[in-house]
């Protein structure tokens, strides 16, 4: 006999439903912006930090128009945190986010290592690379970011990856908020948010990525980064021993986030609200007048 669904079930099914749209989501951030880096270190496909941040923000937009529909597309730990200590996420799912999002990005990791284990073989041979010593952090920066190891980036120390981390994931979250909130009269139709999120993403890895390779995502760090270490590259799987990957990729993102979701939750949200009430006003205002007229 046919039964109508229970308020049990409907949760269940939502609930489903986000984890595949993060999954999904993150799947495809990690695999094409850690793919173009994969390519441009193999085969020298992309010149310039330019392509390379394109091609990042391109993936971020498309996992958004794919998924916004099944969840809230974040994608990202850092900005589920920040939403769900600003109200905008109930905290009890924020568990089930980021489990999707480091399945999503440890599944793109891996995707990733299946479809170039022979050329990257291939390049460790060519270039007398022995996988697990110094040398294979060459091959290692496909799946995890470097801040101590950036080539001609000389006076990057561990404080300074830490703020760079923080201050780009900050204004990233700040410009998802900016971008995507009703409050804020003069933000772009919905249909190209996702758009100016990918640009977002691309002018900050171009500001940010000669410091610390512009995680700004711990799930994009720990998941590919932990298919190097299973694969052979162990220790140098991490930029340092100090535990640099879990306070520089992993903390500092986070950290970033919570703050710029407090600042606008508390000043930003406020003021946005005060000026689109008056926008609002004036509008109708204008339309009166004009029908008078």
């Amino acid at each position: 006999a046919w039964m109508r669904p229970t308020k049990v079930s409907r949760k269940g099914n939502k609930a489903i439903k986000e984890i595949f749209g993060e999954v999904i989501g993150t799947f495809c951030l990690v695999l094409f912006g850690c793919g173009s880096v994969a390519v441009t270190t193999l085969f020298n496909a992309h010149q310039g930090l330019l392509q390379i941040a394109l091609l990042w923000g391109i993936a971020v937009t498309i996992a958004i128009y794919c998924t916004r529909t099944l969840s809230c597309a974040h994608f990202n730990p850092a900005v589920s945190v920040a939403m769900a200590l600003t109200g905008r996420l109930k905290a009890r799912k924020v568990p089930l986010y980021l489990a999707a999002q480091f399945s999503g990005a440890f599944s793109a990791g891996l995707a990733l290592y299946i479809f170039f284990s022979p050329s990257i073989a291939s390049f460790e041979r060519a270039h007398h690379i022995v996988r697990g010593f110094y040398e294979s952090i060459q091959t290692a920066r496909i799946f995890g970011e470097y801040y101590a190891h950036q080539a001609g980036s000389a006076g990057v120390d561990f404080a300074l990856a830490m703020g760079a981390e923080s201050f780009g994931t900050f204004m990233l979250v700040l410009a998802i908020l900016f971008l995507t909130e009703r409050c804020n009269a003069g933000k772009p139709d919905d249909k190209l948010a996702p758009i100016m999120i990918g640009l977002s993403l691309t002018s900050l890895i171009c500001l940010l990525a000669p410091i610390t390779q512009a995680g700004f995502n711990p799930a994009r760090d720990f998941g590919p980064r932990m298919v190097a270490f299973i694969f052979g590259w162990g220790a140098r799987s991490f930029p340092d021993a100090n535990g640099g990957f879990f306070w520089v990729y992993m903390i500092s993102p986070v950290v970033g986030g919570a703050l710029a979701g407090f600042l606008f939750a508390t000043v930003m949200e406020p003021l946005l609200s005060n000026r689109r009430k008056y926008v609002m006003a004036s509008d109708v205002k204008e339309a009166v007048e004009c029908n008078r007229d």
